[in-house]
C-alpha cells in the first residue's frame, strides 16, 4: 500500500512537471516571433485561418502582503504578516465553429485556489476555477453550460482582478454563493436608446465547484434582474471596480438577485462546511438567499452598493435522534458600501464600510464592522495595478483588528 502511494504520489508530480514543461515550450516558441498583442489584451491571440476557432490565453499573477494586530479588549497584541501570491491562474477564452459559440477555461494553481480537498471532490486540488460554454442561440439569449459563477452579488461576479479595493469585503466572505455547474439562460434587451434589461436564470447541482461524487441535496435555482436607465457602462464598467473610463454621462446599474437552494448540505447555501449527521449521511434543508445592489459611476467617481440576506428553513442541523450536530446555516444579513474617486494621474482613494449582523442566536457570531480606506496606481488600467489599504475591523464589543495590505496585480 506505501508502495502504490508513492507511485500514485509520483504520477501526479510527473503530470505537473509536463504540464509546466508544455507551457514553458509554448511560451519559447512564441517568443521567436513578433506579435501584434498588446499588454492586457491576452500573452497569445490567435484566431484559424478559416474562422472556425479563436483562443486568447491569458496569465494573471496577485502578489500579496498582510500585515494584521489584534486588540482583545485590553492589550493589542504582536503583528502577525503573511506573504504569499495570492492567485496566479492561467484563463483561455475563445469561440468555436462559430463566434456564436464562445468558451471560457480559468485554471487557478495556487494553494488558496486549489484548497479544499475533500471525499467530495475525489481527493484531488481544485484546479478548475472555469470551464463553461457559451451559445448564442437566438438574437439576444445566450445558453451557458459548465462551471462558472452563479449570478448572485454583484461584487462576487466582478473578477478579482477588476476590485476597487485589495480583495472583497465581509459581505461577500459571508454570503456569496459562487461557483457551481450547470445551466444558465441569459437574455438582454434594450428599450429605447438606453434603457437597457438583462434577466438571467439559472440551474446548478447546488454542491459549489468541483464536485464529483453526484447531488447530494437538492438542486440550485438563482434568479437575477439587473436595469441600467442611462444604458451601457464603457467597458463594461458595471462590473468593474473603479471608474477607469472616467464615464462622460452618470451611469447606473441597479441588480437583484434570488437564490432557492433546495435540500442544501452546506452551511451557507453551496459554500461553507457540510451538514453531516451521526448516521453518515447529511442534514439538509432549504435556503433562500437575496442580494440587493447598485453601481454608480460618472467622471471618475464611482459608488457600489450591496446588501444580502440569508434565511433557512431549519438552520440547526440535528442528528437522526434530534440532538444538535452543531452545525448551523449562516443566517443573517449584511450590508456593503464602498465608493472611490481616480484622478488625472490615475491614483485612487477610496472607502468602504461593510456590516455583517448574523443571527447570534444560532450563529454565536457577534456583529462585525469593518472600515476600509484605500489607495490605488493603475499603471495600465487593472491590468497592471499596485493596490494598498487599511482596516479596522470591530466583532462585538472587545475583539478588534487592524490590518494593512499591500497587492501588485499583473493580468496580461
Amino acid at each position: 500500500m506505501l508502495f502504490f502511494n508513492h507511485a500514485i504520489r509520483f504520477i501526479v508530480i510527473l503530470k505537473k512537471a509536463l504540464l509546466i514543461l508544455l507551457l514553458f515550450s509554448l511560451l519559447v516558441g512564441m517568443s521567436q516571433e513578433v506579435t501584434n498583442t498588446k499588454f492586457g489584451n491576452g500573452m497569445l491571440n490567435v484566431v484559424a485561418k478559416d474562422s472556425s476557432w479563436s483562443v486568447k490565453f491569458a496569465p494573471r499573477i496577485q502578489l500579496l502582503s498582510v500585515f494584521r494586530k489584534a486588540y482583545d479588549g485590553s492589550n493589542y497584541k504582536k503583528t502577525e504578516s503573511n506573504f504569499l501570491v495570492r492567485r496566479a491562474r492561467l484563463k483561455f477564452s475563445g469561440f468555436a465553429f462559430s463566434p456564436k459559440l464562445k468558451y471560457k477555461l480559468e485554471l487557478g494553481l495556487t494553494n488558496r485556489d486549489i484548497a479544499g480537498v475533500s471525499v467530495y471532490n475525489n481527493l484531488t486540488p481544485r484546479i478548475i476555477l472555469d470551464a463553461v460554454v457559451k451559445w448564442n442561440f437566438y438574437k439576444n439569449f445566450v445558453l451557458w453550460a459548465g462551471q462558472t459563477k452563479l449570478p448572485g452579488n454583484r461584487e462576487r461576479v466582478i473578477s478579482s482582478a477588476n476590485l476597487q479595493l485589495v480583495d472583497r469585503s465581509l459581505l461577500n466572505k459571508w454570503f456569496n454563493i459562487d461557483r457551481d455547474i450547470g445551466l444558465q439562460l441569459r437574455h438582454h434587451d434594450n428599450i429605447g436608446n438606453q434603457f437597457v434589461i438583462r434577466e438571467i436564470f439559472s440551474f446548478a447541482q447546488g454542491e459549489g465547484r468541483n464536485i464529483t461524487v453526484g447531488n447530494l441535496g437538492g438542486y440550485q435555482y438563482t434568479g437575477r434582474l439587473e436595469v441600467l436607465p442611462f444604458g451601457n457602462f464603457a467597458g463594461n464598467g458595471d462590473y468593474k471596480g473603479s471608474d477607469i473610463k472616467r464615464e462622460s454621462s452618470p451611469k447606473l446599474a441597479i441588480g437583484a438577485t434570488y437564490d432557492y437552494n433546495s435540500d442544501a448540505v452546506k452551511t451557507r447555501s453551496n459554500m461553507g462546511k457540510y451538514m453531516i449527521t451521526d448516521s453518515s449521511g447529511f442534514y439538509n434543508t432549504n435556503i433562500s438567499t437575496i442580494f440587493l445592489d447598485a453601481m454608480f459611476k460618472y467622471h471618475g467617481a464611482s459608488l457600489e452598493a450591496e446588501y444580502a440576506s440569508r434565511v433557512a428553513d431549519d438552520p440547526i442541523a440535528v442528528n437522526s435522534d434530534g440532538s444538535e450536530t452543531g452545525d448551523v446555516v449562516q443566517v443573517g444579513e449584511a450590508l456593503n458600501v464602498q465608493g472611490g474617486y481616480i484622478f488625472q494621474r490615475n491614483w485612487e482613494l477610496s472607502a468602504r464600510y461593510t456590516t455583517v449582523h448574523l443571527d447570534k442566536t444560532i450563529t454565536g457570531i457577534d456583529v462585525q464592522n469593518q472600515y476600509t480606506l484605500g489607495v490605488s496606481k493603475y499603471i495600465s488600467g487593472h491590468k497592471l495595478k499596485v493596490q494598498s489599504d487599511i482596516s479596522y475591523l470591530t466583532v462585538g464589543n472587545e475583539n478588534n483588528s487592524l490590518m494593512y495590505r499591500l497587492q501588485l496585480d499583473v493580468h496580461f
